[in-house]
């Protein structure tokens, strides 16, 4: 199994509804990428006030390495990241095998 977590902090000047827009459209990368098991997603919550102003994690899980190589340049991906960069302040993505 590998865990791929992707943490969004969108510029000041994005709307509200493209915001929207950027999660359904990341929510629906399932339904068109075999490759990912699972994707959970959430905006922060945290109390401790760290977020650094990422305020969007998406959580996504692959097979093993090479479904997660699989979705990274598949076309429904790169339509989404084009979709994304314009408006994203800064990206941060960690990817991880639990307990590993």
């Amino acid at each position: 199994m590998l865990r791929h977590v992707v943490l969004i902090r969108f510029k000041p000047a994005t709307a509200p509804a493209t915001i929207r827009e950027i999660e359904a459209a990341f929510r629906a990368l399932p339904d068109k990428i075999a490759a990912i098991q699972a994707l959970e997603w959430g905006t922060d919550c945290s109390a401790e006030d760290k977020a650094q102003g990422f305020s969007h994690c998406f959580f996504l899980t692959f097979a093993d390495a090479a479904g997660r190589d699989a979705y990274l340049p598949h076309p429904d991906h790169q339509a989404f990241v084009t979709r994304l960069r314009p408006h994203a302040d800064q990206v941060l993505v960690i990817d991880y095998v639990p307990g590993g």
